[in-house]
């Protein structure tokens, strides 16, 4: 597998870009090396970039995490996340067949995912129609999925059913891996509940709003970079775009910050997954 060490030989062949977030463009805590550069020569060169986060909070908290990281909101052209697009499903709620009162799973910073919607949030599996879960929360911590197995058992109980608005199993935060939704989605199956409604990549619906954001007709001019091979990988190729999977984030923890490109090809085959290269990071 090719492994590049900057982007700057994409922008040659490509006129759109879509980014991953969390463990490509930042670690949780701060913007990786060079990106601000990254998305400036990009910008400089008339290319589009948007932002595709399986993040379970809606784009204006994300876009907000970015500034507050020191990135300029003028650096890219639209951001896409899990919870915008769980929050325009949940406007017509019924048509997902999804009652007025949901238990939610994760922390107070994901309810933007429901504001201003007619949904009143629930602590009581006994009192809830389904399941809001956008991941684990302070009191159970974000280090394994058991200490949420009683909460989940009562939901599965009750075969409610779940909406899981970030597909991701784990995410990097700085060196630490912790859990995601998805990981609690997988534990409520196996406890009997029903298979959440997952809204995220890698569902190659996600990608629609994206494409349509950056107005490139001709996708084989759009290249999308992610971390991970399960979700940003897949849900690029699933879309019909070509991508490069990063060497950050999840990857740089599975496999080293130098991996062996044959080894990375083999991981790749495995996945079903085949990325047109890997990257270093995201710099010029």
């Amino acid at each position: 597998m090719r492994i590049l060490d900057g982007i700057a030989p994409l922008a040659e062949r490509y006129d759109g870009f879509v980014l991953d977030i969390w463990g490509v463009v930042h670690d949780g805590r701060r913007p990786y090396p060079g990106v601000a550069e990254a998305f400036g020569a990009l910008k400089a060169r008339g290319k589009r970039v948007a932002l595709l986060s399986n993040a379970p909070r809606r784009s204006h908290v994300v876009d907000a995490l970015l500034t507050g990281m020191g990135l300029d909101r003028g650096l890219w052209d639209a951001t896409v996340t899990s919870g915008e697009l769980a929050w325009r499903a949940l406007n017509d709620r019924a048509a997902l067949g999804y009652g007025g009162r949901a238990l939610h799973i994760g922390p107070e910073r994901d309810l933007s995912t429901v504001e201003g919607l007619d949904i009143a949030l629930v602590s009581d599996a006994a009192e809830a129609e389904w399941v809001l879960n956008t991941g684990p929360d302070p009191e159970r911590g974000n280090g394994a999925v058991e200490p949420y197995r009683p909460m989940l058992e009562a939901c599965a109980a009750r075969r409610l059913p779940m909406l899981c608005v970030n597909p991701d199993r784990f995410v990097m935060v700085g060196e630490q891996r912790v859990i995601c939704a998805g990981a609690l989605a997988d534990l409520y199956v196996t406890l009997g509940g029903p298979a959440a409604r997952e809204i995220g990549k890698p569902d190659s619906a996600v990608y629609a709003p994206v494409l349509e954001a950056l107005g490139i007709a001709d996708r084989a001019r759009v290249v999308a970079i992610g971390d991970s091979p399960h979700t940003d990988l897949a849900g690029a190729q699933a879309a019909g775009l070509d991508a490069v999977w990063a060497l950050t984030g999840l990857a740089a923890h599975a496999h080293g910050e130098a991996p062996d490109p044959a080894h990375l090809a083999a991981v790749a085959a495995r996945e079903g997954v085949a990325p047109v290269a890997a990257l270093t990071g995201l710099r010029w």
